[in-house]
């Protein structure tokens, strides 16, 4: 009986070392873990969101930013013109140069020309001032005359450019200004501030008025007669009574003659 008991506590000494010693080994506990962060998502974009694609131009937002161009911009915006210059600076890879007028090239004009325009010469106006390539001004030395916009080419659309040392000189045959700023410029497009609007022939010519007529030469006064050497007009004569009346006379003597003359001829004989 005190074997059994003695071989009890025996091993429930032998488990309460291994336990003390598998619980002195054990790792110690990871430290708590921090709570997740969640990071919102932005919504996504939906059509009415979308931004412009990057690396377009938009040549009005430009033109606002520099200010003093609100005419020239109520003009692109109401031919369309906006649409078609951001529709080729996507497109094209040539670029292209704007000739801006400011507010007070608009004022220079004659009062109301604006408004005599038709829609189509309105947009051709606006045309006349874009060349259809990236001109930066060093390249106005070099460039071909006359210059092609996108109003066309021609006698009645000439617009060339001449550049000197400080500035660079554009006529159209109605107008003579000069670049008078940048305005904005990349590899892509360049807007140059000008102070007249150019006028091409094609509109404004036919439109230029007539040439007053001559008045005719005052007629010379008539130098007036003295009363005095003024002739009475002569009453017209009836003269047909004496022509018969010499007419009878001279067949009478002639009857008197012929007569005399037969009778000396009987005589004689």
């Amino acid at each position: 009986m005190k074997q059994q008991h003695s071989i009890f506590s025996f091993s429930m000494l032998l488990l309460s070392i291994c336990y003390i010693n598998t619980f002195a080994q054990s790792p110690t506990a990871a430290p708590a873990q921090a709570p997740a962060v969640i990071v919102a998502q932005p919504p996504v974009a939906t059509p009415t969101q979308a931004a412009a694609p990057h690396g377009i131009t938009n040549v009005t937002k430009i033109l606002e930013k520099a200010g003093h161009f609100t005419i020239f911009i109520r003009l692109l915006r109401s031919t369309q013109e906006e649409n078609h210059l951001f529709s080729a600076l996507n497109d094209s890879s040539s670029g292209l140069t704007i000739f801006a007028p400011s507010d007070s090239a608009f004022s220079e004009l004659k009062s109301g020309t604006l408004n005599t325009l038709s829609d189509g010469d309105k947009s051709e106006l606006v045309k006349f001032h874009v060349v259809p390539t990236f001109l930066s001004t060093s390249q106005f030395q070099t460039v071909s005359n006359p210059l092609g916009t996108w109003a066309g080419t021609g006698s009645r659309l000439p617009l060339n450019v001449t550049s000197y040392p400080n500035s660079v000189n554009i006529t159209t045959g109605l107008t003579n200004t000069s670049l008078s700023g940048t305005v904005y410029t990349d590899n892509q497009l360049a807007i140059y501030k000008i102070e007249k609007v150019l006028l091409p022939k094609d509109i404004f010519a036919s439109k230029a008025p007539a040439p007053a007529p001559v008045a005719p030469a005052p007629e010379k006064p008539t130098k007036a007669v003295p009363a005095g050497n003024v002739e009475s007009p002569v009453a017209p004569v009836d003269i047909s009574s004496a022509v018969t009346f010499m007419h009878n006379n001279v067949v009478g003597s002639l009857v008197t003659v012929a007569a005399a003359m037969f009778a000396f001829t009987v005589e004689g004989f």
